[in-house]
Formats: structure tokens, sequence, C-alpha cells
């Protein structure tokens, strides 16, 4: 089962130390309290988490809570899914997803997890478009 060091909360103030500057890839479940969808899959997700944590940090954000990170990587619907590799998204699942797909995308994304790594940039937080 899940415990703090496979599923973590994290929301618009801890987002850039957890997801962009973590050092594993991450799985995160962008959620709401009132998405049934959401209740449905979320023991799937905890599940998933104490099997895999050890490769993949499983985190879950709150999208009515934290509006600048969900804004930020565009998420409209929950549940969301967005995969991360070195803090950039690599893949995403949006919608009421069967257990079954979550789980074979998440052993696919440890599968490639190396070409993920090699093909991604680093994020350069200097930059800005406000001048």
């Amino acid at each position: 089962m899940a415990d703090e060091k496979t599923l973590t909360e994290v929301g618009d103030s801890t987002w850039e130390t957890r997801v962009e500057k973590g050092e594993r890839p991450v799985v995160v479940m962008f959620y709401s309290e009132t998405c049934p969808f959401c209740k449905q899959i979320e023991p799937f997700f905890r599940q998933f988490a104490g099997e895999f944590g050890a490769d993949l940090l499983f985190a879950r954000l709150n999208v009515s809570q934290n509006p600048w990170t969900v804004e930020r990587y565009g998420v409209r619907q929950t549940p969301t899914f967005k995969f991360f590799c070195q803090g950039r998204p690599a893949q995403e699942i949006v919608g009421a997803a069967f257990p079954a797909l979550l789980r074979k995308n998440i052993e696919g994304f440890l599968e490639h997890g190396e070409a993920c790594i090699r093909s991604s940039r680093e994020i350069d937080y200097e930059i800005t478009g406000y001048g």
C-alpha cells in the first residue's frame, strides 16, 4: 500500500521542487473532490504507487486549490494523469480511465524511461515571457 514516500500531495507551492526539479520521474493525478471518476480510480492509483513507488514518484494535485499549476499545464478535466520526465510532461491520460489502462501506461513509462530522459531537455527557470 502507498505511503507518504510513494504518494504525495503537491500544490502550487511545492510543484517546482517535487515535480519539475525532482530526482525521479513523476506520475501526477490532477483531481477534484467532487469528481466521481477520481474517487473510483484513486484506490488503484494508490495501489500502483505502492507497487511502482520505488521507481516513480506518485503525486496528487487538487485542481480547485492550485490554479497556477492547473493553468500552466492546461488541465481542463479530472481526473487527468500526467507523466513527467526530468520535470517535463511526457504523456497524459485525460478523463475516466480503466485501471488496466493506467497500469499499462505506468509500465510503458517505466520501460521507456531511459529514452524519455535522453530526449528531454533541462528547463531553464530564468526564461520568462514577461521581459
